[in-house]
């Protein structure tokens, strides 16, 4: 795992050229803090910079930037390749080994190069990664991100005319750090912000830069200036061959080609000449991944988790019971809320543009655990997406199999009537009937929820339901000042998702948004930020493929979500220890900002403040703050995202 950056000019090098490299890599070096090195072309004006994080071949012949053995292609590349010893088996048939100096994947990628050429050697290439190929050949630039996103990869031109600089990186800090760099803030991407708590898609914070999307490869050549974008993999097609040849076995031989899969995944991705370990929650996901790593391990697995004062959002003693059954090495961190608070602060560097999912807390205290006692750990991110875990699926497709019995002018008319009702008035109602014997008494902010309801009542659609699930603001523009929202995956680029039922619809979109722009980001910047690799087995592109060859009823069977991992998982832990609703990795921000980040949220957003910046509408952001510091509403999470802008925007100041 390492970090990226460079440039390109078109034009010879000027002299200050290597102190430019030097200091953009000097921003990452977090993400590579064993070494770096830089490369340069001084007759076509292109620069490669390099910071490593040396976890196999931690030898002088895994240093980056790389040449290959026939000289034609230079690389420098963030990631690993799990089956590289697959890719040097096919370049050894072919009879066109070259001389290796080490056992690094760099070197097996670059032989590849020479052997079958870029693109097809980045198709073999199974695992995640961001890299930068310059072909000195036909002087040709390349930039390619792995098929799900799990490495993160900027780029895009700065500056006019002959001084325009074509930069590149693994995070916007080192695109920042070149004098070319211009900084317009993109106030269109704001509006992504305040819809999804993070900036997907291909936008980035900054007007010009752009984010290479998943499973693309940019090429860029003197001939033409504009980069020319192409897909190697594409996860439209990854659902459309599943619903074309879904996978007819019986219940058993899925679970058993699964656990093959996984268990192969994941010996895969234990490759590695540091300490290793594993993230815990407890959950099915990361339970998994663990029992089958403690099977496949001829020592005690090292796993990690962190628990919190409140009952509510500790998951520790869950974790605490999965470890011990299974006998790893657990250790495990009780999070103060100072300990929780002091990450604040650090908010805008570790994650480099305004990233608003509060679960970024426990996600950086977790990795800074682990990298205490390792340098590798494996996570149990992307199960929900593939096997259908998240609550939201079957309440939103229960949901619309209801709605779309009534017409929907009259679904917009009972909407409209809930909303004549103040959320504090709802509440009160419902402090009222839950004296009754009949009605729960433990249901939170139900006027905000009746209210959220309201919103979603009058939706055309399954997918315009789901949209509204999945947004915090839901009419974001409305907070800002002079803001479009600009199209995604969700809205006017939307994928062709012909054929898929409500639930695969919306497995689907996260698959391609949520999972990529949201929980991805978090667990990339967050373990980087402490020089912690983190590793995703699920998202081998074999077990990627294989869950949508599954037909939908072996993903979900009886209203149990994950059914194929749980028959993986009971073989190995007692159903007991797991079966617990399923509760999220967050922080009580509602609390915090009415306590102890009252003082520091409330300058953030004081009036004035805000009308001398002019991003957000002032009066409607005070209507907010006033309304959540009086109990009225809870409007913390919808905070959190304009208060994460703003703590950034700070931080930019010179």
């Amino acid at each position: 795992m390492c970090g990226i950056a460079g440039f390109a000019s078109w034009h010879p090098l000027e002299d200050k050229a290597t102190s430019l490299i030097t200091r953009m890599m000097d921003t990452i070096q977090h993400r590579g803090p064993d070494g770096g090195g830089y490369w340069l072309d001084k007759d076509h004006g292109v620069v490669f910079g390099h910071r490593r994080l040396a976890i196999v071949d931690l030898s002088p012949a895994g240093h980056q930037p790389m040449i290959s053995d026939s000289t034609r292609y230079v690389i420098s590349f963030n990631g690993e390749i799990y089956n590289h010893d697959d890719i040097r088996a096919e370049i050894r048939a072919a009879g066109k080994e070259p001389r290796y100096n080490g056992h690094s994947d760099t070197e097996t990628l670059l032989a590849g190069f020479d052997v079958f050429g870029v693109e097809d050697t980045i198709q073999r290439a199974s695992g995640m990664f961001a890299l930068a190929i310059w072909d000195r050949k036909d002087k040709v630039l390349t930039l390619a991100r792995d098929r799900l996103g799990e490495k993160p990869l900027y780029y895009g031109w700065q500056g006019t005319g002959r001084e325009a600089v074509f930069l590149f990186g693994s995070e916007l800090k080192a695109l920042r750090a070149h004098p070319a760099f211009e900084g317009r803030i993109h106030r269109d991407a704001l509006a992504l912000l305040l819809r999804h708590n993070c900036i997907g898609h291909t936008y980035s914070i900054y007007e010009g830069i752009s984010k290479l999307e998943p499973g693309k490869i940019l090429t860029l050549n003197f001939e033409a200036c504009e980069p020319r974008i192409t897909e190697y993999w594409s996860a439209h097609e990854c659902y459309a061959k599943g619903l074309a040849s879904p996978f007819i076995g019986s219940e058993e031989d899925a679970v058993a080609q699964l656990e093959t899969l996984l268990k192969d995944a994941i010996r895969s991705q234990m490759m590695a000449d540091v300490p290793l370990g594993a993230f815990l929650s407890g959950g099915v996901d990361s339970s998994t991944i663990v029992a089958l790593m403690q099977e496949q391990s001829t020592q005690k697995v090292k796993t990690f988790s962190i628990g919190f004062e409140e009952k509510s959002y500790d998951e520790a003693p869950y974790a605490r019971a999965v470890a011990n059954h299974l006998g790893t090495d657990h250790t495990e961190l009780y999070v103060t809320h100072k300990q929780a608070l002091d990450v604040v602060p650090k908010l805008p560097t570790l994650f480099d543009e305004p990233f608003a999912d509060s679960s970024q807390i426990p996600t950086y205290l977790v990795a800074k655990l682990a990298r205490q006692h390792v340098t590798v750990s494996l996570s149990g991110d992307a199960g929900d997406e593939l096997f259908c875990g998240y609550r939201r699926y079957q309440i939103t497709a229960k949901l619309w199999n209801k709605l779309k019995l009534i017409p929907q002018p009259l679904r917009q008319m009972i909407g409209a009537s809930l909303q004549t009702i103040s959320p504090n008035g709802w509440d009160l109602m419902y402090a009222a009937a839950s004296k009754l014997p009949f009605v729960p008494d433990d249901l939170g902010n139900v006027g905000d929820k009746v209210h959220k309801g309201a919103n979603l009542l009058g939706k055309k659609s399954v997918e315009e339901l789901y949209y509204g699930m999945v947004s915090h603001w839901s009419s974001p523009c409305n907070m800002l000042v002079n803001a479009q929202e600009p199209p995604t995956l969700l809205t006017g680029k939307r994928p062709q998702l012909a054929g898929l039922d409500p639930i695969q619809t919306m497995m689907a979109l996260d698959l391609v948004t949520y999972l990529p722009d949201d929980i991805l980001v978090k667990v990339d910047r967050a373990a980087m930020g402490v020089s912690l690799e983190s590793r995703v087995p699920y998202l081998d592109p074999r077990i990627v493929e294989f869950a949508w060859h599954l037909p939908q009823n072996y993903k979900l069977r009886n209203g149990v979500t994950k059914w194929p991992l749980r028959q993986i998982l009971y073989r190995r832990v007692p159903k007991g220890l797991i079966e617990r609703p399923k509760a999220g990795f967050g922080v009580p921000l509602d609390h915090w900002l009415r306590g102890p980040l009252k003082a520091w949220a409330g300058d953030l957003l004081s009036t004035d403040r805000l009308k001398k910046q002019g991003y957000f509408n002032a009066p409607l952001v005070e209507e907010k703050w006033m309304e959540h510091l009086s109990g009225k509403r809870n409007w913390g999470y919808h905070l959190w995202d304009i208060l994460v802008f703003q703590q950034w925007l700070d931080e930019q100041k010179p």
